[in-house]
């Protein structure tokens, strides 16, 4: 076949142009991007930043911290539980010798008994309640723009709810760092709206909790209570704290059958002048003492030697 016999080939058809882009999102309005592994950094920084705008705006310059258990409710409720489960509608049936019977007897001796446990645990809420209250009272005679030893806890019901409590019945702000659980830890309504914060990270809440403390109040409580208790005594003990912080332990009669860090130091383990790192105490007017002494001399400087409008920014101590 001859060069002129063959037949031409088509032409290439032209190449279709592809779809116009949206714009891309912005790497800090994506959340694809944000909520994975690769955003964590983020979200770390933001837990640190967010809270830190808002205490400056808030003119916080530190805090007290109370801890203890999330369990123990204020005296009125403890105690109209147990009248209810006293009251005759609640007795168990009489006569019954059948196994339900038995059973539901046995039910409501347990439940008796956790009602009256209650009802004797409720005495730290109420004196939780007291102490910050009184706290609350003292600092707002303080002189200075900035808010000073400002009543704080976890957000959460029982004795972080009493703290919260006594400080906005005292008139003060308060302040709740809150955690995200999967059992969700609603914020107490006694915390300061600006000052309600919830954290995702564990150890970006315990930040907050150490940096702008002067002081701990720890009140019986779990393994959180405890976690957060020697936590502050560890970094207190290896002087990683650019500060003196107070750590008060309160109920003497609960914490003896809970601690005997006398055997710590019977072991080698700490060094008896490490039991000087908190004190305990069992009464709310007590505990205020402590807590005024204590913050007066290692926190405040005489009201003469500085202008109150020159007083440091958050977090900062007096030298």
């Amino acid at each position: 076949m001859t060069e002129t016999n063959k037949k031409a080939e088509p032409a290439p058809a032209p190449a279709l142009a592809p779809p116009e882009l949206e714009p891309a999102a912005l790497a800090y309005l994506n959340p694809e991007f944000l909520n994975s592994p690769d955003g964590r950094i983020l979200r770390i920084l933001a837990e640190y930043a967010e809270p830190l705008a808002r205490f400056r705006h808030e003119k916080i310059q530190d805090t007290v911290v109370f801890f203890g258990s999330a369990r123990f409710g204020g005296l009125d409720d403890a105690q109209e539980k147990l009248s209810s489960l006293q009251a005759p509608a609640g007795a168990a049936p009489v006569g019954s010798a059948s196994q339900a019977g038995a059973q539901a007897s046995g039910e409501l001796r347990a439940s008796l008994k956790r009602a009256d446990t209650r009802v004797q645990m409720a005495r730290y809420y109420e004196d939780a309640r007291q102490i910050a209250r009184m706290l609350t009272e003292w600092t707002l005679t303080l002189p200075g723009k900035r808010s000073r030893f400002v009543v704080t806890s976890g957000g959460g019901p029982g004795i972080m709810e009493a703290a919260n409590r006594g400080a906005r019945e005292a008139g003060g702000k308060t302040i709740g760092l809150n955690i995200r659980l999967p059992f969700e830890q609603y914020p107490n309504r006694y915390i300061t709206p600006e000052l309600n914060f919830e954290f995702h990270y564990f150890f970006m809440r315990k930040y907050w909790f150490a940096y702008l403390s002067k002081a701990l109040v720890v009140f019986p409580g779990g393994f959180g209570t405890l976690d957060e208790l020697f936590e502050i005594l560890t970094l207190a003990q290896t002087q990683k704290l650019a500060k003196k912080i107070l750590v008060i332990i309160y109920g003497k009669e609960y914490w003896n059958k809970v601690l005997n860090l006398d055997a710590l130091v019977e072991a080698g383990a700490i060094a008896p002048e490490d039991l000087k790192l908190f004190c305990v105490c069992d009464s709310p007017q007590e505990a205020f003492d402590i807590l005024k002494e204590g913050l007066t001399r290692l926190h405040l400087q005489p009201p003469a030697a500085k202008p109150a409008e020159e007083f440091p920014e958050i977090a900062k101590t007096l030298p």
